[in-house]
């Protein structure tokens, strides 16, 4: 290989790395200190694009000089800096002491509400921006060219990492961030005013997102697709690196822009396996991350309050239970085709939802990526079908839970080592790995095109009598996952999930408990996505996206985290209200995400857990 071509290859990388880096490190630094994963962040940085295209060339009509493009800049990293600490006051202060899932939830709320307004004021058309003046030339490097603008990123990143090196160190509000970093309570204990910090935190995270985006304005179109794309590298560098660790995030931005550069010569068919192969690895060797902190992890370690009790049905259950069923059985009688179609999906994401709050709400595993259970459940089952095996639906649908169980033995015999956000981050890493295989092995899953022709046996063609089979196998596998909640294993997770060294010190063995748990949630995962493919017709990646376990995520939590029949309410409200508003307006992401936002500040507990708390209230007035 030609040595010149390396080395613009490498410093191709670098400057990557270093845009990178900006963007990472603001993330960093949000999660040090409030502890929140912001799925936000990546909306802050496609903001920060859309305002430099719209700022920087008003400010060359008046002088078109170096200058003016970067004030142009600052300009637009400031305004997002302000749009930060917007959120902050309005949204996320109100939910600082909620479950960090409802954190997760309400930002990908934010995440939905942004894309939609980036939309109606920009419209769906990717925009150029200008180029940098006096850096609109190429360098000879050994012969090669090399843009001058990528350059300049070259050297960026390592000066914020300087600037941001100084603010730690020699400023109190940064000695605040560090110390908050290390333990946030004892911070709060000190005296100072919290509120102020965490503001301040926001305003600098967005300013670096911003600051990212509308540095990238003469290399890439600003676009509505740029939130989600950026959004997972950033999680990977700030997990790679240490949650936290601004020092961390820029080695692993070097590492993961020389990966990327490098990675598609090496490796062509790999590179988006690359960068979440190595994240994994690192998670699984060194759980902190490179520079973090193992102190630091037990601190976050703390998993989200799950199911709280379990009681039997009730009179007035049993009645709900049995109207559902009646419901159930008429929905092909008394729907037309359309409906019947909905009420298959429900189910089927029911049995999702159902099957990683058996996880979450019982055994305190959060999982970021259980749709790669869902989507391999999904893939089994529809090559086996259209494949060379051309097996029928039913040999499909008893692969489906098979192979959602196997891949979650593998992925869970690495995932339950790990606690906390470390756990939830290996899983979201795996399921990104899981994507990025299904994706490029086209010759076998037909790529991002995804495989046609996934349909039920000559029985079962009749879209009513698919039902019947969805809603059985649904609720048998529902029935089922429920019973283990209430049998003794259920029990042993509930215990291992508030108190894993109580647990231990007792005789049990957690770590298996959490394993086999893994295996059967991602078997049950598994057979809700060969149910689905079978609806649907075909298969595609985005059964295995991010997008689709947010929505899994959701649905758990709308419905009720603590208890053991929420997840079933929230899949059927979280479907039927995406259902609802999406005939109605080309801009349903806006009420999507404003609906998330208000369920999580006016129902914490969720709609189930809101109709428990106001029963308990009820009866404790009756009482007194």
């Amino acid at each position: 290989m030609d040595p010149a071509f390396i080395v613009v290859q490498a410093l191709s990388g670098l400057a990557n790395a270093s845009s990178l880096f900006i963007i990472s490190s603001g993330l960093t630094i949000v999660f040090g200190v409030t502890r929140i994963v912001n799925f936000a962040h990546g909306s802050l940085y496609m903001l920060g694009a859309y305002l430099g295209i719209t700022i920087v060339p008003r400010l060359l009509d008046i002088d078109r000089t170096p200058t003016m493009f970067f004030a142009g800049v600052l300009l637009a990293a400031l305004a997002v800096g302000l749009i930060g600490v917007l959120m902050e006051v309005l949204l996320l202060r109100r939910i600082y002491k909620v479950p960090e899932l409802f954190q997760l939830l309400a930002t990908f709320g934010v995440v939905l509400i942004v894309q939609d307004l980036v939309q109606k004021i920009w419209g769906p058309v990717d925009i150029a921006g200008p180029r940098a003046p006096s850096l609109r030339h190429g360098i000879q490097i050994m012969g090669q060219r090399f843009p001058a603008y990528e350059m300049f990123l070259l050297f960026v990143g390592p000066a914020v990492l300087v600037l941001l090196t100084l603010l730690m160190q020699k400023t109190r509000f940064g000695v605040l961030i560090r110390a908050a970093t290390q333990d946030r309570e004892m911070v709060g204990a000190l005296g100072v005013n919290q509120a102020m910090l965490f503001t301040g935190t926001l305003f600098l995270g967005a300013f670096l997102a911003g600051l990212g985006g509308a540095l990238q304005i003469p290399r890439v179109p600003a676009n509505g697709h740029m939130d989600l794309s950026i959004i997972t590298e950033a999680f990977v560098v700030t997990v790679i690196g240490g949650m936290g660790s601004v020092p961390g995030a820029f080695v692993a931005s070097l590492i993961i822009g020389l990966l990327q550069a490098f990675g598609i010569l090496i490796f062509p068919k790999i590179t988006l396996v690359l960068v979440f192969l190595l994240m994994a690895v690192v998670l699984v060797v060194k759980p902190w991350g490179l520079m973090g902190r193992p102190e630091a992890t037990a601190n976050r370690a703390v998993l989200p309050e799950g199911i709280l009790s379990l009681k039997p049905f009730g009179t007035g259950e049993r009645l709900v239970a049995a109207l559902v069923v009646v419901a159930l059985l008429a929905v092909p009688l008394m729907g037309d085709a359309y409906k019947t179609k909905v009420g298959i999906e429900i189910l089927a994401f029911a049995l999702a939802a159902f099957s990683l709050n058996f996880l979450v709400g019982a055994g305190g595993i959060v999982s970021f990526g259980h749709a790669a259970y869902f989507g391999i459940g999904a893939y089994a089952a529809g090559l086996l079908v259209v494949g060379p095996l051309k097996l029928p639906m039913e040999g499909a649908l008893v692969a489906a839970p098979l192979a959602g169980g196997l891949a979650a033995a593998l992925f869970g015999y690495f995932v339950v080592r790990l606690s906390g956000i470390y756990l939830a981050m290996l899983t979201l890493a795996f399921a990104q790995i899981t994507y990025a295989v299904f994706f490029q092995w086209a010759e076998v899953t037909g790529g991002d095109n995804g495989v046609v022709g996934v349909w039920p046996s000559a029985w079962a063609s009749s879209r009513s009598v698919y039902f019947y089979v969805v809603a059985l196998l649904a609720v048998a596998a529902i029935v089922f996952l429920r019973r283990i909640i209430y049998a003794p294993f259920g029990y042993t997770l509930r215990a291992a999930r508030d108190s894993a060294n109580r647990a231990d010190a007792i005789g049990i063995d957690v770590r298996t408990h959490r394993w086999l748990s893994f295996i059967v949630a991602g078997a049950a995962a598994g057979l809700a996505g060969g149910l689905y493919a079978f609806s649907k017709g075909s298969i595609d990646p985005t059964l295995i996206s991010i997008g689709m376990s947010v929505d899994f995520l959701m649905m758990i939590l709308s419905g009720g985290l603590q208890t053991v029949m929420g997840p079933l309410v929230g899949a059927g409200f979280f479907h039927a209200i995406k259902d609802f508003f999406m005939p109605l307006t080309d801009f349903w992401r806006f009420f999507l995400g404003l609906s998330i936002i208000v369920i999580v500040l006016a129902f914490p507990r969720g709609l189930v857990g809101a109709v428990d708390a106001g029963r308990e209230a009820l009866a404790h007035r009756r009482a007194g």
